[in-house]
């Protein structure tokens, strides 16, 4: 086994030990700035518009990261990124809690979280390079599910748990279901400081225990390259993208097909928070964090299983369509709450719970699509890269007008354009062109 990967057999640096806890420390930030802050905001009484433009365009670090990632080889080790950025963001995050006793709260925390989201796009990067750098082959193979399914802990863990908790603190502090953002303020205030400085103590604490346990036996030997070289790499691999066989029709099917997931994404949570006289379910966050939490993740994990195997049985090919289909579910589902506004919790459950299953289930197609059908080829890791920041960005930028459009439209007509919107996916995934055929996949 080559000296850079040799912790493997070290018991301290048991892949067990660090592995769960690197990638759950991945997923919080994100899941705190994309979905955690969007019920908070909700409470405070910022307006929809606001919420899904600002929570959606402060994500851009997460779509350009390949930018600055070959640049990170430059200086010190992948480790040191790891411990410097999850320290960083916890502080950060304080001050997010903090910024909430102030008027002018909300320009102070999206500021803060546009910070936040560039160190969370970096501890990305490093951590997936610990990963690469101190496991070998087999290794890498054995903890990919543990790497998976810690980072989707983490989405249980804030959008289900933190969120049903500052629920339940915000009744502690004396907020009323149902009441005025102006007689609930306070005890939402009150709730969400506590939600984001648990966060923030997390991530301190995850630095301080990784500078323990994270491995670091990467050799300094080979000679570093000048930022102007990384940089004409870098140029060359993105150019290369573009030579690409069908490649501006892929690049079409990567934006089209999240778009209507892009307008319902930050629209979702704001909708079954609302009140019910203004076209919401009135949920509470007790509830929202339980649905979420629970039943939407095992559905996300179950439908994620499910596709693997229908996908190795079938092939890609013949099962991209269907996958489109199943992935556009929620859709329907939310139009059907939008126009019914169900009462039943049950009702409510199974449309969310076929909201996570759908997303898992058809999520798979395009993952496999970009790697299968985009990305092979010399650069092979940067183009899957590439790729799937122009996928984020195709999400990114709906995101920003659906609050707007949500504002304009209403709910229920806002999720009937929404199910219009899903159109254009199933005719690009339809008449999509395969390059590399997988036929031999279908026995």
């Amino acid at each position: 086994m080559p000296a850079t990967k040799a912790t493997t057999s070290r018991p301290s640096n048991h892949p067990l030990r660090w592995v769960p806890t690197a990638y759950f420390a991945m997923g919080l930030p994100f899941i705190a700035i994309n979905l955690v802050s969007v019920f908070m905001f909700k409470d405070l009484g910022v307006t929809d518009t606001q919420i899904a433009f600002w929570t959606s365009i402060i994500m851009m670090p997460w779509t350009l990261k390949f930018l600055w990632s070959p640049f990170l080889e430059m200086y010190r080790t992948k480790k040191f990124f790891v411990l410097l950025t999850e320290l960083v963001s916890g502080l950060l995050f304080g001050v997010v809690a903090f910024s909430l006793c102030f008027d002018y709260f909300f320009a102070i925390s999206i500021s803060t979280m546009a910070l936040i989201a560039f160190s969370g796009a970096t501890h990305d990067i490093a951590c997936d390079g610990v990963y690469m750098a101190e496991l070998d082959d087999a290794n890498q193979a054995r903890y990919i599910g543990v790497q998976g399914a810690f980072y989707n802990v983490a989405k249980l863990v804030a959008n289900g748990g933190l969120v049903a908790l500052a629920g339940q603190l915000a009744s502690h502090f004396g907020a009323v279901e149902g009441a005025s953002v102006e007689l609930n303020k306070g005890a939402y205030t009150y709730a969400w400081m506590i939600i984001f400085g648990v966060i923030a103590a997390l991530l301190v604490l995850f630095s301080a225990y990784h500078l323990r346990v994270l491995p670091s036996t990467q050799k300094t030997s080979k000679r570093k390259k000048s930022a102007s070289e990384v940089g004409r790499e870098l140029v060359a691999t993105i150019a290369n993208f573009f030579t690409k066989k069908h490649i501006l029709y892929y690049i079409c099917f990567i934006i089209l097909y999240r778009l209507a997931e892009g307008f319902i994404m930050k629209i979702a949570p704001l909708f079954l928070r609302a009140a019910r006289e203004k076209g919401g379910l009135g949920l509470s966050l007790e509830e929202i964090g339980l649905l979420n939490g629970t039943f939407g993740s095992a559905a996300f994990v179950l439908g994620s299983l499910l596709a693997g195997l229908y996908v190795s049985r079938y092939g890609l090919k013949k099962t991209l369509f269907t996958l489109c289909c199943v992935f556009n579910l929620p859709f329907v589902a939310y139009t059907f709450l939008a126009v019914a506004q169900p009462d039943s919790l049950w009702q409510i459950g199974t449309c969310i719970t076929m909201e996570y299953f759908g997303y898992g289930f058809g999520f798979v197609g395009l993952t496999l699509f970009m790697m299968q059908q985009i990305a092979p080829g010399k650069h092979q890791m940067s183009h899957y890269a590439f790729a799937s920041g122009i996928m984020n960005l195709g999400v990114m930028l709906p995101g920003m007008a659906s609050g707007w459009l949500s504002d304009l439209l209403g709910y229920k007509d806002f999720f009937i354009y929404v199910l219009i919107a899903t159109i254009p996916a199933f005719l690009v995934t339809y008449f999509i062109p395969f390059t590399y055929d997988d036929s031999k996949k279908k026995q």
